[in-house]
């Protein structure tokens, strides 16, 4: 992974948060997080993580392109699937530590390496007791493709393409 290139931070909290000086803050490993949704509809699509060059990247090309962690290398979203992402809009928070994308989901209309529109197709039930036995709920979690098709190897239908971005 390449070293952070962002801009030197200033000091002054201040500035940060309401200076114009684009200035993200990477993590430790490198990394700042992305949280990507849907520019038509606002739907979260997917949490993925940069590194320098990817931000660079996809700042130069309006294409979202993000550091994999479990891959270890840079990655252009959709390069293998198609289901590339087109930015329509960037964001930064308060204190620069995590990135907003807006994107036109380009493709099959799915973000997800499950073939789903969003990664996120799965409920958490609110009020339930701590602890184990908590069972998800699957919502919205039509395919927009087979992942064994595009992936072309047994692993990505069983879910193992990645265990993490």
């Amino acid at each position: 992974m390449t070293k952070s290139k962002a801009s030197p931070r200033k000091a002054n909290a201040a500035d940060i948060e309401e200076g114009t000086a684009f200035a993200p803050k990477f993590d430790a490993d490198g990394l700042v997080a992305v949280v990507v949704t849907s520019a038509e509809t606002g739907e979260v699509l997917m949490l993925a993580h940069m590194n320098s060059e990817a931000l660079a990247r996809t700042l130069e090309t309006g294409e979202a392109q993000f550091w994999s962690r479990s891959r270890k290398r840079l990655w252009r979203k959709g390069e293998e699937s198609g289901n590339t992402q087109r930015v329509v809009e960037m964001r930064i928070d308060c204190d620069q530590d995590a990135l907003w994308l807006k994107v036109e989901q380009q493709g099959k209309d799915a973000a997800c390496h499950t073939g789903r529109k969003s990664c996120f197709y799965r409920a958490v039930p609110l009020g339930a007791p701590g602890g184990g036995g908590v069972s998800l709920r699957f919502v919205d979690a039509e395919r927009q493709f087979d992942p064994q098709d595009v992936y072309r190897h047994a692993g990505a239908a069983k879910g193992t393409l990645k265990s993490s971005e």
